[in-house]
């Protein structure tokens, strides 16, 4: 069997920030001490005059990344996103989203991957916290290829955007050219007994589960939806009209992320049956990634598991 290609999403930005450096001359990209962690360093040397270290003030940094916005520049801030999105969250309110400056907050470290670095790293509320904000995009790329792209789409368009990438390297779902466009979710499998809506790591999770469940005589729909606000509303009632019955995962919690988005719009437009695998009402610990995920039912087997309850 080939060996499967990963790569960290946390990588895949700082591959791009120096790809994009190169044509956008208004680029401007900020660190919080963090800038070998979440990979903003490549940056950093190929481009010193246009790189600023904020140190370890989060909240000093989108401030000063919503003023240099507004003097006319693209700004990609960075940090972890317990950081990014808890400590300087009412800056990133007020001066950012209030303010529609064109900033992207790329926080890494999302989620219980973050592993070894214990609950008080490991986000997962963080999704929750951004989506509730006015004319702020919400983007979780499923693998490094989906990562640029959506970038790219992203870092050309005004406005703010909040993306969440992740530590550990994951399996690359997507080729170059895919198609992939800001709210618009991707159908990587079809199937009518099931569908499985999921976002950044989960999306390989699911379509490993959509394998097992086949073997089972089940056919499940495996959607990615990159884009968690602006949300695609069509696909999930589709999903839910077609299907029937709906599994949503997610690498954070169960509450307000993906999954009380799509129960939100099937409440409204189609009601149906769901099941949320993701992070549950508690704080996680110290651990490797993957057991760390089996421990805290975030793995394919348990997308399998729910899919059966489910049916």
């Amino acid at each position: 069997m080939a060996e499967v290609k990963k790569i960290a999403t946390r990588e895949a930005y700082g591959e791009f920030l120096v790809e994009y450096g190169a044509e956008r001359k208004d680029l401007i990209v900020m660190s919080a001490d963090l800038s070998g962690s979440n990979k903003t360093d490549g940056f950093e040397k190929a481009y010193p005059e246009r790189f600023v270290e904020s140190g370890i003030s989060e909240q000093d940094m989108m401030a000063e990344a919503a003023g240099i916005a507004h003097s006319g520049h693209v700004v990609a801030a960075s940090s972890f996103a317990v950081f990014a999105a808890g400590r300087a969250f009412e800056i990133v309110r007020n001066l950012i989203a209030h303010t529609n400056a064109n900033v992207k907050v790329c926080a890494t470290h999302g989620g219980i991957t973050v592993g070894e670095d214990g609950a008080t790293h490991q986000s997962f509320e963080d999704v929750a916290l951004m989506r509730t904000l006015p004319g702020m995009k919400v983007i979780v790329p499923a693998d490094g290829v989906s990562t640029k792209i959506l970038m790219r789409k992203e870092f050309d368009t005004d406005g703010p955007a909040y993306f969440r990438l992740g530590r550990s390297g994951i399996p690359v779902i997507y080729d170059e050219n895919a198609d992939i466009q800001i709210g618009k979710a991707m159908t990587l499998r079809e199937g009518s007994d099931i569908a499985i809506i999921a976002c950044g790591i989960m999306v390989d999770a699911a379509l490993n589960a959509a394998e097992a469940l086949k073997a089972d005589g089940i056919e499940a729909r495996v959607i990615d939806m990159h884009t968690i606000k602006p949300l695609d509303e069509d696909a999930i009632i589709k999903a839910a009209s077609e299907c029937g019955r709906l599994v949503v995962a997610e690498e954070h919690s169960v509450i307000g992320g993906l999954c009380g988005a799509v129960a939100e719009v099937t409440a409204q437009h189609h009601p149906v049956k769901i099941a949320f695998v993701g992070q549950k009402d508690c704080f996680a610990e110290s651990g490797q990634p993957a057991e760390l995920l089996e421990k805290y039912g975030m793995t394919a087997n348990d997308i399998v598991n729910a899919a059966k309850g489910l049916l």
